[in-house]
């Protein structure tokens, strides 16, 4: 039985990993039983995942509403005993009032922390001005920071993404995150060592970088050696497990055979598991 925290204790437990003077893994499940999973292996922390969760759905991602993703994101949250930062899209809406309000509910939901990035999800238009993403930051940090518990807030930079990899103006909008108030930053998609080498030394808050995405694919040490604080691995995990799952299913389909059970965790193992994460 894994003892009760209070999401004061864990938001407080959040803010100090940032703290510390060498990068701390936080991965991302994709339903409670992932999350337990994941508590009970030893990880310090926990991100939830809008494209994992949105495949347990059958759906593409940015398709889960709001009020869908906030029962996902609370059902995680108060399923372990570790602090939780949730991949909160766009805010859920342009206006930097909606961002705002997200970050409210995702408090009232038991986060540690969350994140609002500055993609559109318009493919015509997929990066938001800069002067009004950092508007929208804004608003998310004030709301944030009046919380009665320590929230902690991450700005994403969405540029290398969407089809615009272009450092100076990731940087420039990092820049203007953490003026808004942003805790954390962070700009999926970087490409190589140089790339992120230079945001980390082009802002003063912690960075969060995901693992693994083409040319960057550095260990957890050699990215706290750059000076990464945070490292994230977004929807891999959900999709290492579904490529097994298909992997599995072809198989069957087409030669007949069933030597994926092989690989497979036993049952008497992972119903061990579940049993000692509750």
């Amino acid at each position: 039985m894994q003892a009760v925290a209070t999401q004061l204790e864990k938001a407080l437990a959040f803010r100090a990993l940032h703290a510390r003077d060498r990068a701390f893994l936080i991965p991302n499940p994709f339903d409670v039983g992932t999350a337990k999973l994941l508590e009970h292996l030893g990880f310090e922390a926990l991100a939830t995942t809008s494209a994992g969760f949105a495949f347990t759905l059958g759906l593409h991602d940015n398709r889960v509403d709001r009020d869908v993703m906030l029962r996902h994101v609370a059902d995680l949250a108060a399923a372990t005993s570790l602090p939780v930062s949730a991949d909160l899209e766009n805010g859920y809406g342009d206006a930097p009032e909606d961002c705002a309000r997200t970050i409210q509910l995702a408090a009232q939901a038991g986060l540690a922390g969350g994140s609002i990035e500055d993609a559109t999800q318009r493919p015509d238009d997929p990066i938001f001005e800069i002067n009004f993403a950092a508007e929208r930051v804004r608003a998310a940090a004030e709301a944030a920071h009046a919380l009665p518990c320590p929230f902690t807030l991450t700005a994403r930079a969405e540029n290398f993404i969407n089809g615009r990899p272009d450092l100076p103006d990731t940087i420039a909008r990092l820049q203007a995150f953490q003026q808004a108030g942003a805790d954390v930053l962070y700009a999926p998609g970087l490409t190589t060592r140089e790339d992120i080498a230079a945001v980390v030394r082009s802002v003063d808050r912690p960075v969060n970088v995901v693992m693994g995405l083409s040319g960057a694919q550095l260990s957890l040490k050699e990215l706290s050696a750059l000076g990464v604080k945070r490292v994230s691995v977004g929807s891999a995990l959900s999709r290492a497990a579904l490529g097994a799952f298909l992997r599995a299913a072809r198989e069957m389909l087409d030669a007949g055979t069933f030597e994926f059970a092989k690989e497979a965790v036993s049952y008497r193992e992972v119903n061990d598991l579940f049993g000692r994460t509750n």
